[in-house]
């Protein structure tokens, strides 16, 4: 796995950035460990997805690359992918459902990604882009449930670990799992006892739930303002989450609030709420965390400015 990694990450680097691990005073003093926060809201387009875009396509045969990747999302992988595809001279086929917010839309055809919007369902994203797969013979490429794609993920905890190497923990946001699937290979990989944790809302709590029943749960509603988590697992996510991640803490909305309003007060970056969520995790545990070295993936930094949840 390591060596696996190693490659993945020397494929991507020359399209990624490297980003910075930085650290706040006043945060370690209001948790009361030491937090190194990665700053993958600097990522290109704003979010760790850049990574296992990249990577995914880079693993492809030139006939496949001829004929264009295609993949669904309603956000950050739909930029990641189209862009990932633009540097490497692939034409990307983005489905995107017709809710999606118009800001992100235009980043995907800004990056050069053809765009076919489709009714908001899980079922018709799927439909839509195996016709594309079909008359363009493009190649799916899976927003968080393949394996390249986690491995290329996987290359933020390299970076990170590189740094950091004797972190007692790493919290990461958990949506469909891409990331911290990624981040827990890497703990696996780089580090002698790091201990990968979680963060999931409260609403949107299926990982949370996939490890107590022991199966892939649902979410029966997707009412959080972290709009990058609302995904459930794929089976390859759920295995390794289940097999390699320690715990999941969940958290409320306010306390979503509160972690992105510190960060923005107090480390002036920009930080979207899915990114929160690994902060307001810590927060609401302090004392597991008290005198603890925390690695905190900070996942992308993509705001709708014109919803933003405080004043």
């Amino acid at each position: 796995m390591k060596k696996d990694i190693i490659e993945s990450y020397n494929r991507i680097s020359p399209y990624i950035h490297k980003t910075p691990v930085i650290t706040s005073t006043t945060i370690n003093k209001i948790t009361g460990g030491s937090l190194y926060f990665k700053c993958e809201n600097f990522q290109k387009m704003g979010a760790f997805k850049m990574r296992g875009a990249t990577n995914a396509i880079l693993q492809l045969s030139s006939e496949q690359k001829q004929k264009g990747v295609v993949t669904h999302s309603s956000g950050n992988f739909a930029q990641a992918l189209a862009l990932a595809a633009k540097n490497l001279g692939v034409k990307s086929y983005i489905v995107m459902p017709s809710n999606a917010p118009d800001v992100k839309k235009s980043a995907v055809r800004g990056y050069g990604g053809e765009i076919t919007e489709c009714e908001p369902t899980l079922e018709a994203r799927e439909s839509t882009a195996k016709k594309i797969q079909l008359e363009k013979g493009a190649t799916f490429v899976h927003p968080f449930n393949d394996f390249n794609v986690i491995l290329g993920n996987a290359s933020a905890g390299k970076e990170l670990l590189e740094k950091h190497s004797d972190l007692d923990f790493i919290i990461s946001p958990v949506g469909g799992g891409g990331l911290i699937s990624g981040i827990a290979l890497s703990a696996l990989a780089f580090s002698n006892n790091c201990k990968v944790i979680g963060a999931e809302p409260f609403a949107v709590d299926d990982a949370y739930r996939s490890i107590e029943s022991g199966k892939i749960e649902h979410n029966l509603t997707i009412d959080t303002i972290a709009d990058g988590l609302k995904t459930s697992l794929g089976d390859i996510t759920y295995n390794i989450i289940n097999n390699h991640v320690e715990k999941i803490i969940r958290t409320t909305e306010e306390e979503i609030i509160a972690a992105m309003k510190l960060i923005w007060e107090r480390m002036k970056i920009i930080i979207e709420p899915s990114s929160a969520v690994a902060l307001a995790a810590i927060l609401n545990s302090k004392t597991e965390f008290k005198n603890k070295k925390v690695g905190v993936i900070l996942s992308g930094g993509n705001v709708d400015f014109k919803n933003l949840p405080f004043s």
